[in-house]
């Protein structure tokens, strides 16, 4: 039977308990829910610069102008039937 006096003194079984002990560790999430992970990664990603700027105005003024057009020319389309 192995004593603890062995086991401290048998530098094997000191390396076998560090080993496990990293792996163990390995396991752990820092996270205690996926919401918070989410928030991370996310809050990470814009420092980074990954999101980078909104495009603003442009795309609603392009579709307004287009849903327009299209019912102007609908309009002058049955006007002249």
């Amino acid at each position: 039977m192995m004593t603890s006096r062995d086991h401290a003194s048998n530098p094997a079984l000191m390396s076998l308990d560090a080993a496990a002990s990293v792996a163990r560790s390995g396991f752990a999430c820092m996270f205690s829910s996926s919401d918070e992970y989410e928030s991370a990664l996310i809050a990470q990603r814009r420092a980074q610069g990954r999101y980078g700027v909104p495009n603003g105005r442009g795309p609603l003024i392009a579709f307004v102008s287009a849903c327009t057009a299209i019912i102007v020319a609908v309009a002058i389309y049955f006007a002249n039937s």
